[in-house]
C-alpha cells in the first residue's frame, strides 16, 4: 500500500509496557544480525503482532481512528486478510470473486476476524509514529518523507482502484515502468510497476493523487517526490519484456498534476527528486512548480562547470546532498575517484586541516547556498559500501537491509556534527 504503515516499526517495547507482550515474547524478536533480516522478520514480527492484538481491547481512540481512516483502511485490512487468505499470493491469481474489488467488497463480512488484525496494525503504528512526530516538532525538526512515483502492482492501490492503472482484461500491466539503457546499464532498468491511465486520472481532478497527497502529509512535513522526471515524460515498456531496451518515452501532465496539488494544498513543502535524463520538460516543470530540486555532489566533478556544483547554484531554491541511498558512501567514492574528476574535486573542494576528505565534501555541501544540505549518516559515520552501502539500483538483492549499530550514538559524534553545523551557519 501506498498509504499504510509499515508494520515493522511498530516498536514491540511500547506494545510490552501496554501489556500486550510478555517479557518471554520480546525476547523471540531480539535479533542481532548486522544486516536487516527480512525472511526472519516476516516470521518473527507477525507472530508477535498477533499475540499483541490478541489482548488487545478496542477503546474510543481505536474507533475514531478507524472511522477517520474508512477511505483507505477498509480497503486494506480487506486486501491483507484476502493475502493471507491465499497465502500471500499476488492478487491476479485470486479466485474471480477476489480479483474483482467490488465483488469482494461485497463478501468482506467472511473475512471481518482477519480484517481487525490489519486495522489494528495500522492503528498501533499511527499511534506511535504521531508520538514520533510530535516529539521531533516540539525538538524544531521537521520530518521528510519519500513518495515514490510508482506503487507495485501487486497492491492495494491497483487492486482497489484496477481503472487508474494501464492493465489488460486478466488485469495484468500493458506496461511498465523503468529507465532506457545507458553508460551504467546497457540493458536499461527494467522496474516493472504498472504505469498510470494519465488520461483518466486528469479527466477526474488527479482525485486518487489528491487522496494520496493529503495522507502523506499526515505522516510528513515535507514530501520528496521520487523520479520527478517521469512526472513531465516516463518511460514504458512492453509488459513481459526482460530487458527495457524496447520501451518509449510518453509524455504526462504534470503541470496539472502539480497545479492541482498547490491549490489544494497551497502551504505544501516539496523536494522534487529531479536526478537522471532531464530534458527541456522536465526543467519546464519543475520551475513551472517551484519545487526545489536534488544537487548531488558525487555527481559534480565529471564536467568543469557542472551544474552540480556549489559554486554554479543559481538561487538558493534547492537541496544539496553528499550522496543518496542510491549512490556509494562518500568515504567509498572519495577513495575510487580518478582522472580528471579527481583533480577537479582537489581543485574544488577545499581541503581543511585534521579533516578526512569525507567530511570536506560534507563541509562542502553546508558552505553552498542551498536551503538545504542533507546528509546519510553513513556519511557521518564514515563507513565504506561494504559497511553501509542502501541500494544498488537495477539490482534485484542484497538492497535495503543497512542496520545501524546502536554504538554509534557517541558524545564524540554528536559534538563533531554539531561543530560542524555551527561553523557553518547551518543550525540557524
Amino acid at each position: 500500500s501506498s498509504v499504510a504503515g509499515n508494520p515493522y516499526f511498530i516498536d514491540l517495547d511500547i506494545l510490552a509496557k501496554k501489556g500486550l507482550l510478555t517479557k518471554e515474547e520480546l525476547l523471540e524478536q531480539r535479533d542481532n544480525s548486522k544486516l536487516v533480516n527480512y525472511g526472519w522478520l516476516f516470521g518473527a514480527r507477525y507472530k508477535a503482532l498477533r499475540s499483541a492484538y490478541s489482548r488487545f481491547t478496542p477503546d474510543a481512540a481505536y474507533r475514531r481512528f478507524v472511522k477517520k481512516n474508512e477511505s483507505w483502511l477498509e480497503n486494506y485490512a480487506l486486501f491483507m486478510a484476502l493475502k493471507v487468505h491465499y497465502n500471500y499470493c499476488q492478487w491476479t491469481l485470486w479466485s474471480e470473486e477476489h480479483r474483482d474489488y467490488k465483488r469482494a467488497m461485497e463478501h468482506k463480512a467472511e473475512f471481518e476476524a482477519e480484517m481487525g488484525f490489519w486495522r489494528w496494525v495500522q492503528y498501533e503504528f499511527d499511534a506511535q509514529w504521531q508520538d514520533v512526530v510530535d516529539h521531533a516538532h516540539r525538538c524544531g525538526i521537521l520530518i521528510i518523507g519519500d513518495m515514490p512515483i510508482y506503487v507495485a502492482h501487486d497492491s492495494m492501490d491497483v487492486w482497489a482502484a484496477p481503472e487508474q492503472f494501464l492493465l489488460d482484461e486478466n488485469y495484468n500491466p500493458t506496461v511498465v515502468a523503468g529507465c532506457p539503457p545507458d553508460g551504467f546499464s546497457p540493458d536499461g532498468q527494467l522496474w516493472g510497476n504498472p504505469i498510470y491511465n494519465w488520461p483518466l486520472m486528469e479527466n477526474d481532478g488527479f482525485s486518487w493523487w489528491i487522496d494520496r497527497v493529503r495522507l502523506a502529509y499526515k505522516l510528513y512535513d515535507i514530501l520528496r517526490i521520487d523520479h520527478f522526471r517521469g512526472f513531465a515524460g516516463y518511460y514504458n515498456i512492453p509488459y513481459g519484456e526482460s530487458t527495457a531496451k524496447n520501451g518509449k518515452w510518453d509524455a504526462a501532465p504534470g503541470v496539472a498534476l502539480f497545479r492541482t496539488i498547490a491549490e489544494k494544498f497551497p502551504k505544501a513543502k516539496v523536494i522534487a527528486e529531479d536526478l537522471g535524463l532531464i530534458t527541456e520538460d522536465v526543467v519546464e516543470l519543475l520551475n513551472d512548480a517551484g519545487f526545489p530540486g536534488m544537487k548531488m555532489l558525487h555527481f559534480a566533478f565529471y564536467d568543469k562547470d557542472s551544474e552540480y556544483l556549489p559554486r554554479m547554484y543559481e538561487h538558493k531554491n534547492c537541496v544539496v546532498y553528499s550522496s543518496s541511498h542510491d549512490s556509494d558512501c562518500t568515504y567509498t567514492w572519495v577513495k575510487n575517484i580518478s582522472g580528471a574528476a579527481r583533480r577537479r574535486f582537489n581543485k574544488e573542494c577545499p581541503r581543511r586541516a585534521g579533516q578526512s576528505r569525507t567530511y570536506d565534501l560534507i563541509e562542502f555541501a553546508f558552505n553552498s547556498i542551498a536551503n538545504l544540505a542533507v546528509v546519510p549518516m553513513q556519511d557521518y559515520l564514515e563507513l565504506s559500501n561494504e559497511e553501509g552501502r542502501m541500494n544498488t539500483p537495477s539490482t534485484p538483492s542484497g538492497n535495503w537491509s543497512w542496520r545501524i549499530n546502536p554504538r554509534y550514538n557517541t558524545a564524540k559524534l554528536r559534538e563533531k556534527i554539531f561543530n560542524l553545523t555551527k561553523k557553518t551557519k547551518r543550525n540557524k
